[in-house]
């Protein structure tokens, strides 16, 4: 495969404008806050019914979140196995897409009373988003050369970034002026939000799709299944012997642990604990993904120049900062400057994370997508150990402000990891 064709670079930045809009509308702004209320709104309260099961509706969709990641722990290391040996990277690809788009567009159908049926299609979403970014991160080193890896994984961001504001800004309207468009109420203008996800999602990443190029040909046999799990097993026998990349590995697993417990939970804080309008809680988000933008490319300047390892550590501490302040803000403009600080350091961490990473692993492995399975098994175990731990701590003390108490515990224990090993990406 050539590679920094300029076409197919910019088709695989593309996927990540198509994506974004289920992290930004559904997982981060929209979702959180339309479940919260008709929940709140079906069963009277806070508390829920789900399969008779009386709970917290903030805890039991923290432990959805658990749930989904935790599916994708068990089969993706399987399937990308699959997608090394057989050259299908893309068609599995295509698959999760599928499945998370129309996921989005079903969850129109969630009322609050059938909570159960909500919390399926939610975690349906959230299978087809997180196990689509498996295939599509593992092309970043079949589609680009190692010096080329920061600025294109930056650039792929920052587009995911743009994409999903330019989308949360056309639903907004719907939701502030709800009336002007003859819907009774903010909720159900959020209903159509979700439609309008499924559907941008979908079509954008057919043009994704139709440049990018299968990794190779692949090998026929008669049980893939079997190959799959004889490739996992070939690059597991790699990592063991790769001191560095086992080193990031573990760094990476914490400090991602609350990296992703944020983005998926912040909403839920801001509505809960702040007690921010839905409109104001939109815009907020609005704001973190614009200055996520700016951040993913500030993060990457200062790698070029101090090195990635330096600019993650500054980050980190920057995490720590957050999580602590999150404990103790008060009202909605201390929540407002959380949100500046959190915009800035997002970006940045998610892109020199997989930057990083890339180039740890073997240059021009046959295997990237098993190597890279690594990586995306690893950020889930950490998603459904983060998400578990922020609701069971909410379930226990009753308050999601000691769930960032523990966040603050995990990106402790990554930064201390990464300074121990001094770790450093190699050119």
């Amino acid at each position: 495969m050539q590679k920094n064709n300029t076409k197919v670079l910019n088709a695989w930045c593309l996927y990540d404008w198509a994506n974004s809009v289920y992290a930004l509308v559904i997982s981060s702004t929209l979702f959180p806050v339309y479940y919260n209320n008709v929940t709140r709104q079906a069963f009277g309260g806070e508390e829920v019914s789900f399969f008779d099961f009386r709970i917290a509706n903030t805890v039991i969709y923290s432990y959805s979140i658990s749930v989904g990641y935790l599916i994708l722990v068990l089969i993706l290391p399987l399937l990308s196995g699959m997608a090394d040996y057989s050259g299908k990277k893309k068609t599995f690809m295509q698959v999760f897409t599928w499945i998370g788009g129309l996921s989005c567009m079903s969850l129109f159908f969630f009322t609050g009373k059938n909570i159960e049926f909500g919390i399926l299609i939610a975690t349906l979403a959230v299978l087809g988003y997180a196990g689509s970014l498996v295939f599509y991160n593992s092309f970043l080193s079949d589609i680009a050369t190692k010096e080329r890896h920061d600025y294109l994984s930056a650039k792929g961001y920052a587009w995911g970034y743009i994409g999903s504001v330019i989308l949360l800004v056309l639903i907004l309207p719907l939701v502030i002026l709800h009336k002007n468009f003859g819907f009774t109420n903010e909720l159900e203008a959020m209903k159509y939000g979700f439609l309008i996800t499924g559907i941008w999602w979908i079509g954008f990443a057919q043009v994704t799709f139709y440049f990018l190029p299968n990794a190779k040909e692949g090998k026929t046999s008669q049980n893939l299944f079997s190959q799959g799990y004889k490739e996992i097993y070939k690059v597991y026998q790699m990592v063991k012997k790769m001191s560095m990349l086992k080193a990031y590995l573990f760094s990476f697993f914490f400090y991602i642990m609350g990296v992703q417990t944020v983005m998926f939970l912040a909403a839920t804080f801001g509505e809960k604990e702040i007690k921010l309008s839905s409109d104001k809680l939109i815009i907020t988000v609005l704001l973190i993904q614009l200055l996520a933008i700016v951040g993913a490319y500030f993060f990457a300047w200062i790698s070029v120049k101090k090195g990635n390892r330096f600019s993650i550590l500054l980050m980190l501490l920057a995490w720590i900062g957050a999580c602590i302040g999150a404990y103790f803000i008060q009202n909605e403009y201390h929540f407002y400057l959380l949100a500046i600080l959190i915009g800035l350091i997002m970006g940045g961490i998610q892109s020199l994370s997989r930057s990083t990473y890339s180039k740890l692993i073997p240059k021009d492995s046959p295997d990237s997508t098993s190597f890279f399975s690594f990586y995306d098994v690893t950020e889930k175990i950490a998603i459904v150990l983060g998400t578990f731990v922020y609701g069971m701590v909410e379930h226990i003390s009753g308050s999601m402000r000691n769930s960032t108490i523990a966040l603050t515990i995990f990106f402790i224990i990554g930064f201390s990891i990464m300074i121990m090993n001094k770790l450093e990406a190699q050119d």
